[in-house]
């Protein structure tokens, strides 16, 4: 792996780019077979990043189909004895997907995580909390080796409760917590229940990833007041690398360039939401030759930004609030473009809600949603005034028991599809 280089301006910047890209673009072709066939009769090296639009996109079915059929990841590069890890997607839209990845391509991660940590000023003397049982998806065993490249302490807490790992925290004077929205989330509320006072934890920053959350302003807010402490958003993906880190507002999620292309696709107008210019991100990784992806469709809808200026270097894409939605989440209620993200922002908005769950039905020929809330403050006709007034929406929304609603370690699945043909990611029904 190359030595980490700091362009010092947009110009230095792409040429960077197109560096790394013309070298990984020299490294795979042609003896990636997926890439080989796929870009069968184009020419590198790239004269400009801008020559990339006339390659072919890459969809994340075009690589579980492969998958499925062999067993084995799609774009492999090399033999296989050339791969030392293992990971999977986490399989929340179809079967889980398996991602391998070389020595070097792990140090291309550490790469990129590093950047990411930095954001947060993580290094020396500082104790990071990884809060997840880590299995075999690549984030927290990603970040757990980011922190120690980063010179941290790394401390797991696999297989331990939620209680024991707040001691846990408490014990080793942990100053970073490491977690999915969702679960700091659970954390605050275990510590509640608990009658701890989470905010005289030692902790000064939380690093959330696995959902939009951390970009999510009431989800930030909820979880900053629980801990007393800042909230750093950072996006990846198991089949991408860890792409995207958020600035210390929450307001923008930028991409880490000098390891990622970015590129954005108009959306259909069946796809818009008013008074929203959303984009989907499509992600060229520019390193990771094991197993790389090339103009890849993330699904992940966007609002892009080009800053004039930054005070860390070159203007960097950035996207405005981070991930605002998934193209195959956005649900039509009644005619209304909703995404899950506007729903939680909506219902974090009241601090009283521990967990809710959102039931999706077809009712004729229309969708309609049903939300239930645990909710013992009464607060019920409160939110669903909100919805009425931020969405223009009725929605039916039922009280249940506290502690009756699933929580959640990794990625939140919070939606029930209960439409014959189910369209969007959701959980089992009940």
């Amino acid at each position: 792996m190359e030595p980490a280089q700091e362009p010092v301006s947009r110009i230095e910047l792409d040429r960077l780019k197109l560096q790394r890209l013309n070298t990984l673009l020299a490294e795979i072709l042609p003896a990636n077979r997926f890439y080989a066939d796929k870009c069968r009769g184009l020419s590198h090296p790239l004269a400009s990043l801008d020559a990339l639009r006339d390659w072919p996109l890459t969809t994340k079915d075009e690589l579980v189909e492969e998958a499925d059929r062999s067993g084995w990841p799609a774009n492999l590069t090399f033999p296989l004895e050339r791969y030392q890890r293992f990971h999977q997607t986490s399989g929340t839209r179809g079967n889980p997907m398996p991602v391998f990845d070389t020595a070097a391509d792990w140090s291309w991660w550490m790469e990129c995580w590093k950047a990411v940590l930095k954001r947060g000023r993580v290094g020396p003397g500082d104790r990071v909390l990884v809060a997840s049982s880590f299995g075999p998806y690549a984030g927290f065993w990603s970040g757990f080796d980011g922190v120690l490249a980063a010179g941290a302490m790394a401390i797991p807490c696999g297989g331990m409760t939620s209680r024991a790992r707040l001691d846990l925290a408490r014990r080793t004077s942990a100053t970073v917590l490491m977690a999915t929205p969702s679960y700091c989330l659970h954390l605050a509320e275990t510590g509640r229940d608990a009658g701890l006072d989470l905010a005289s934890l030692p902790l000064r920053l939380v690093v959330v990833a696995g959902e939009p959350g951390g970009s999510v302003p009431s989800v930030r807010q909820q979880i900053s007041e629980a801990f007393g402490a800042d909230v750093l958003d950072h996006a990846g993906a198991t089949e991408v690398g860890p792409w995207g880190v958020g600035d210390r507002n929450g307001q923008v999620l930028e991409v880490l360039e000098p390891w990622f292309h970015a590129e954005f696709l108009p959306l259909e107008a069946a796809e818009a939401v008013a008074g929203d210019d959303l984009r989907e991100l499509v992600l060229t990784t520019l390193g990771r030759p094991g197993a790389p992806v090339l103009r890849y469709r993330t699904g992940d809808l966007v609002q892009p930004l080009w800053p004039e200026s930054s005070p860390d270097g070159p203007p960097r894409v950035q996207l405005v609030g981070g991930v605002l939605g998934r193209r195959d989440d956005m649900l039509v209620i009644r005619g209304v473009n909703i995404f899950p993200r506007a729903i939680d922002e909506i219902i974090r908005s009241f601090p009283e809600v521990a967990e809710y769950r959102v039931g999706v039905h077809r009712r004729g020929a229309l969708d309609d949603l049903t939300i239930e809330i645990e909710d013992p403050h009464n607060i019920a006709a409160r939110v669903a005034e909100a919805f009425k007034l931020r969405l223009g929406l009725r929605i039916e929304l039922n009280s249940v028991p506290s502690g009756s609603l699933p929580r959640y370690e990794g990625k939140g699945r919070r939606v029930v599809d209960h439409r014959p043909t189910s369209s969007i990611s959701s959980e089992p029904s009940p």
